[in-house]
């Protein structure tokens, strides 16, 4: 490739992630969030009886228990960790 190439390339490249920022970077933020959101949900709705929310655990979720294990320790982080005004604002980051 020549060096004329190679910039445009580059020029091609830099918009592309330019305009991805710009139009679809908070949607793909917000999009990851509410995932977590809705994952920590589940599990606290399968598993809750680990932090003491009495709920029965029926057969199918004992089931699913080697899939939830490896997400187990930051659930619980999650879930029992203090929340304050400042976790409502949301940084950007």
């Amino acid at each position: 490739m020549s060096k004329i190439s190679q910039r445009l390339t580059g020029i091609k490249e830099w918009f592309q992630g330019f305009f991805y920022g710009m139009l679809f970077y908070d949607a793909y933020r917000h999009f990851q969030r509410e995932r977590a959101d809705l994952e920590h949900l589940f599990v606290l709705i399968s598993f809750g009886d680990l932090l003491g929310v009495p709920i029965l655990p029926p057969y199918y979720n004992l089931r699913i228990l080697p899939y939830i294990v490896p997400l187990l320790n930051v659930w619980q982080r999650r879930m029992l960790r203090e929340k304050d005004l400042t976790d409502l604002v949301d940084l950007g980051g």
